[in-house]
C-alpha cells in the first residue's frame, strides 16, 4: 500500500519534513510504503519545502534586517534559473534583533535578496511572503532592487497564504507586528499615499496586502505575479502526479480549525484529491483540533492527534493498516 504523506509544519515545533519523516517511519513499521512530500502554503516552511522540491543549491548572501542591522541569509538557486527567496529571513519577526517597531520596519533586506538572486543568474524569483515584521508597502524592497541593479528581465512570483488587499494590511497584520491603534492608523495613511504614488495602484487587488503590502509593491513596480502559496508548492512538488499512484493521503498541521478551509494547504490538498476523481482515504494527523471545526471534520476519513514524533510515528503505523478497499 502506497501512502502519500503531505504534511505542513507544526508551527514552532516540527518542520514539515520532520513530520513527514516520523509519519513515514510509522507507515514503514506497519508494512506500508510512504512517499514523503512535505508541503507549505506560502508561510512558515515554504522556503525549505520549495528548495527541496526544486533541488536548489544554497547561496549565502549578506543583507539587512527590518531595522538595518546586517545578517546572513540564504537563497535557493535551481538549475533552470528559478530562485527561492524567503521574506522572513531578511524582513521577518524572527530576524529582528532590535525591539519591534511596525512603523520603521523595512523590506529593504528582502529587496537585497531578490537582487542577489538576479546577480546569481536567476530569471524567475519565487518570494515566500510569510512571517514579515514589516508594513512598508514594499517600498524598501523596491528601493533595494533599484539600488542593486534592477531585475534585468527576471520575473517575480509572490507566494502567500492570504488574499488580504493592500490597504487592509495594517489593520489585519499590524497588531501582530507590534502596532498599537495609533500606529495602525499611521500605517493605513502611509499605504494609501504609496498606493497613489505607485505606477499602478494595488488598492483593492487581492493578495497585495501580503507581508505588509510587500506583494503589492512588487506587483505595482515590477508586475509580480501574486499566487496561492499552497498551489505553487503543490505544483512544484508534483502533487497531482503522486496522488495518482497513492492508496491514501496523510495531511497534517499543528492545529486543525475553522481557518484550515480558507486557502490553507490542507484545503488545497483536499481539492486536488477531489479533482483527481480518486476516492481514497484522506487522514489528518494534527497537534490539536479546535472546538469550532464542525462539519469540516467530515472531509477526513479519520483525524489522529499527535503532539510529538513518537505519536506521529504511531499515527503512521495506524494508517498503514488501512485496507485498500477502504474509501474516503
Amino acid at each position: 500500500m502506497t501512502i502519500l504523506v503531505a504534511p505542513d509544519s507544526f508551527k514552532g515545533t516540527y518542520s514539515a519534513a520532520d513530520v513527514a519523516t516520523a509519519i513515514g517511519a510509522g507507515i514503514k513499521d506497519g508494512g506500508g510504503r510512504a512517499v514523503q512530500l512535505p508541503v507549505a502554503d506560502g508561510g512558515e516552511g515554504t522556503f525549505d519545502v520549495l528548495c527541496r522540491s526544486l533541488q536548489t543549491s544554497a547561496v549565502t548572501v549578506e543583507v539587512l534586517n527590518s531595522f538595518g542591522e546586517p545578517l546572513s541569509a540564504t537563497i535557493g538557486l535551481a538549475a533552470d534559473g528559478t530562485a527561492v527567496v524567503e521574506v522572513a529571513q531578511a524582513s521577518g519577526l524572527s530576524a529582528a534583533r532590535s525591539p519591534l517597531d511596525a512603523v520603521s520596519a523595512s523590506t529593504y533586506g528582502t529587496g537585497m535578496l531578490v537582487a542577489a538572486a538576479v546577480n546569481h543568474g536567476a530569471t524567475h524569483i519565487l518570494v515566500a511572503a510569510g512571517g514579515s515584521a514589516t508594513t512598508d508597502g514594499g517600498a524598501g524592497a523596491v528601493q533595494a532592487i533599484h539600488d542593486h541593479g534592477g531585475l534585468r528581465g527576471a520575473r517575480i512570483t509572490v507566494l502567500s497564504d492570504v488574499t488580504t488587499t493592500f490597504l487592509d494590511a495594517p489593520r489585519v497584520f499590524g497588531p501582530q507586528k507590534g502596532a498599537d491603534p495609533d500606529s495602525v492608523r499611521l500605517l493605513e495613511e502611509r499605504l494609501a499615499l504609496l498606493a497613489g504614488s505607485y505606477p499602478r495602484s494595488p488598492a483593492g487587488v487581492p493578495r497585495t496586502g501580503a507581508a505588509g503590502g510587500l506583494s503589492g509593491g512588487l506587483w505595482a513596480h515590477f508586475g509580480a505575479e501574486l499566487v496561492s502559496g499552497a498551489d505553487a508548492v503543490l505544483d512544484a512538488a508534483k502533487f497531482d502526479e503522486h496522488v495518482e499512484s497513492a492508496d491514501a493521503v496523510v495531511v497534517g498541521e499543528g492545529r486543525l480549525d475553522s481557518q484550515t478551509g480558507e486557502g490553507k494547504i490542507i484545503s488545497a490538498i483536499l481539492g486536488r484529491v477531489r479533482k483527481s476523481g480518486r476516492r481514497i482515504p484522506v487522514v489528518a494527523v494534527v497537534g490539536s483540533v479546535a472546538a469550532d471545526l464542525g462539519a469540516y471534520a467530515e472531509h477526513f476519513t479519520e483525524i489522529l492527534i499527535a503532539t510529538d514524533a513518537a505519536e506521529m510515528q504511531a499515527a503512521g503505523k495506524s494508517v498503514a493498516g488501512y485496507s485498500k478497499l477502504r474509501r474516503h
